[in-house]
């Protein structure tokens, strides 16, 4: 048999990693004979970790926290998404040894929405909660679904309404501060803030879900965030998080890299029962 490539994910911390088990999965469905594995880089030491596997002729890498902006510069060349977000997760090594970054996230988000819970978003009214690296990955693929209006809210308006300039040419968009929601009602509410990292909440206003409106959380965890927790108190229709988006960016990056996209929902069923176990 010959040897399997190599692929990895970097970052800091990493040992909670999840992509090694994804793209097992990924490769015991399809075949590909694909090796995998979490490599925790130290900071300062991002580009010599990058450049030390490409050398031992690793074949692609996903980049996960902090290293998706720094990573975004050690790239040879970045796709329109990775250019829109201004931060790369997946980096495809090709065979002269030039490379290409990207980012699926906002891809993962779609998709998971759309294919695994059958939400339809065009003429909908959107709220995207965030300014930083994670709203700025998804903005530009939300807006890519035709909606009626979406806004960018933040603590810091000034941060939201750059954001929202940055992606004008793409739809309908505003930025706002978090004070300037009261009295709005939105059909999907997407949660890319930083408080979600320390399972902490934004202040919201209430009713901002309009009847029959969902919550969608880029975070996950083996307990409901408290983003999702907030969006069933607020009666949501469906309350959300980011486990679909973390195996749908992964099947997006899998198929960069072998030319085939796995199927996704057993990969999910497989994780959600880990997490019960």
């Amino acid at each position: 048999m010959p040897a399997a490539d190599r692929y990895a994910v970097m970052g800091n911390p990493i040992h909670h990693s999840k992509s090694p088990l994804i793209h097992s999965l990924f490769a015991a469905q399809t075949g590909e004979a694909v090796n995998y594995r979490a490599i925790l880089v130290q900071p300062g030491e991002f580009a010599m970790a990058v450049n030390a596997f490409r050398d031992a002729g690793g074949r692609g890498l996903n980049i996960t926290v902090p290293f998706k902006p720094e990573a975004h510069t050690h790239v040879d060349r970045l796709n329109e998404r990775a250019q829109r977000a201004g931060a790369v997760n997946t980096i495809i090594f090709h065979a002269d040894g030039s490379s290409v970054g990207d980012n699926t996230d906002g891809v993962g988000l779609i998709r998971d929405l759309i294919h695994n819970h059958g939400a339809r978003l065009e003429g909908k009214r959107l709220l995207l909660l965030g300014a930083g690296g994670a709203a700025r990955g998804v903005l530009p693929a939300l807006l890519g679904q035709r909606p009626a209006s979406l806004v960018v809210a933040n603590r810091t308006p000034e941060k939201a309404q750059g954001l929202a300039r940055d992606c004008a040419d793409l739809g309908t968009v505003r930025g706002a501060g978090l004070a300037e929601l009261a009295g709005q009602r939105f059909d999907l509410i997407v949660n890319a803030t930083a408080a979600g990292l320390d399972d902490r909440m934004v202040t919201l206003p209430d009713e901002l879900l309009a009847e029959g409106g969902w919550g969608y959380d880029l975070m996950y965890g083996d307990r409901p965030t408290a983003f999702v927790r907030w969006c069933r108190q607020q009666g949501a229709a469906r309350s959300l998080d980011g486990l679909g988006m973390l195996v749908e960016q992964a099947a997006e990056s899998f198929s960069l890299w072998r030319g085939l996209r796995p199927e996704t929902l057993p990969v999910i069923q497989r994780l959600r029962a880990v997490e019960t176990d």
